[in-house]
């Protein structure tokens, strides 16, 4: 249960649901990636544009539509930005590590693999999902405490990339780390005051990205367990940089890397 008011002062006394997927891109991704969704609201009058071609691919998977008035739709709505659609659909079904590892070998790569410790904002999440499936990561490993799991905001904001990489949670994440280390992934944390700087380290081989939160970024003892923190070089007056936006340069860093050494 989540209390309190997000920073938009929205009453969010409520339970985060899993259950709904809400937005035109985001509802299209789900029902091209086979996900079992039971039914599809559509707001009455919606009828037009890119909703027509949804609506024709939710009937070609005999998929139950429902018109309903919009404002059913605003109250249901996690996100305030349901664009006339939301499909009620089985909570994200989340992945085993071995999953993600196996993922990897299956496709002939070294595993890239994003941990994200304690991330609280789901827009952040949201767009770390979209860039971790851009740039080719095998998964994405988050702790199952003091983190955000796969709400209708993160959905949304991953336009429909939850549905392309596979996501585990952990009952601690320095363990996890452990065990990947075990297996030979060197471990990369994310950090203002890293010894290196991003496009000064050799990302080649298995590798594992930390993220820290927002607010304090990594825990100490996550820290210690890096083999390598890397920082990303900055000039301006502002001291740090949005959690999304950082893990968005340093997993192209790494994508660059490959692409160049193809």
């Amino acid at each position: 249960m989540k209390t309190g008011k997000d920073h938009y002062g929205k009453n969010t006394n409520k339970d985060i649901r899993e259950d709904i997927i809400e937005g035109r891109n985001a509802v299209k991704e789900a029902i091209k990636s086979k996900k079992t969704i039971d039914q599809i609201l559509i707001a009455k009058g919606q009828m037009v544009g890119s909703i027509n071609s949804l609506i024709a691919l939710a009937k070609k998977n005999k998929i139950v539509i429902k018109e309903v008035d919009k404002k059913k739709l605003d109250r249901i709505s996690e996100t305030g930005s349901h664009q006339g659609i939301i499909a009620y659909t089985t909570p994200y079904k989340y992945y085993e590590v071995e999953d993600i590892l196996n993922y990897a070998k299956d496709r002939g790569e070294d595993p890239f693999i994003i941990i994200l410790d304690e991330l609280e904002d789901p827009h952040n999440f949201g767009s770390i999902l979209r860039t971790a499936e851009v740039c080719g990561a095998h998964g994405v490993i988050i702790p199952k405490r003091r983190n955000v799991g796969v709400t209708p905001v993160v959905y949304k904001t991953s336009a429909g990339a939850v549905e392309h990489i596979r996501i585990s949670k952990v009952t601690n994440i320095n363990t996890t780390i452990d065990k990947l280390k075990e297996k030979g992934i060197w471990v990369y944390g994310a950090d203002m005051h890293g010894e290196n700087h991003c496009f000064d380290v050799d990302f080649s081989g298995p590798a594992a990205l930390i993220i820290g939160s927002e607010g304090r970024g990594m825990a100490k003892l996550t820290q210690n367990k890096c083999d390598v923190l890397v920082r990303i070089p900055m000039v301006g007056k502002v001291t740090s940089l949005n959690a999304s936006v950082a893990a968005g340069m340093l997993m192209y860093e790494v994508l660059t890397q490959k692409i160049k050494r193809k």
